[in-house]
């Protein structure tokens, strides 16, 4: 686990939850590329005329995961931060909590993806640090601003406190 996540909830006890975000890292990673060449499309090129740009980005597969990685993990910590807190409920439907909370993780991501990405700051800032990549100084300037838009979209502020990250809604 990253060392921020454990800043950022030290006394989070939803482990399960954590499990089920991290076995599928992975896969919701490609998930948040198909989404952001789907937002692309969506907001920027709806009757999908070829042109240079269009073409680099569907044709793009070989991106740095690792800043996408930075911020399914941010979108990981929104979601317990918002959602982990409640109890283990009673299943009866034969599935697992961890596969619960899968299924529940998976849909969560989807939606903010899909809605983070009807904004053109968000689609704009994660092209440039991915398929558009281009320097490392503006990727990470990006990243910056990404991670600075989707706390202001989630209506979340991280505050730093004694070294210590902390989330505060508001």
């Amino acid at each position: 686990m990253s060392k921020m996540i454990q800043k950022l909830f030290p006394l989070d006890k939803n482990y399960i939850l954590r499990q089920a975000q991290s076995e599928l890292e992975e896969e919701l990673i490609d998930r948040m590329i198909f989404e952001l060449k789907r937002s692309y499309t969506l907001l920027y090129n709806p009757l999908r005329l070829m042109d240079h740009t269009f073409a680099k980005i569907l044709d793009t597969y070989d991106v740095p995961r690792e800043r996408i990685r930075l911020i399914y993990r941010q979108l990981c910590g929104i979601y317990r931060f918002r959602h982990g807190d409640n109890q283990l409920e009673m299943l009866f439907d034969g599935r697992t909590h961890l596969d619960k909370f899968k299924e529940d993780w998976s849909a969560a991501m989807l939606r903010y993806v899909q809605d983070l990405g009807m904004h053109e700051q968000y689609v704009k800032t994660m092209l440039r640090m991915t398929l558009l990549f281009d320097t490392e100084n503006r990727a990470e300037w990006a990243e910056n601003h990404c991670k600075a838009f989707i706390n202001q979209f989630f209506e979340l502020k991280v505050i730093k406190r004694h070294g210590e990250l902390k989330l505060k809604v508001g």
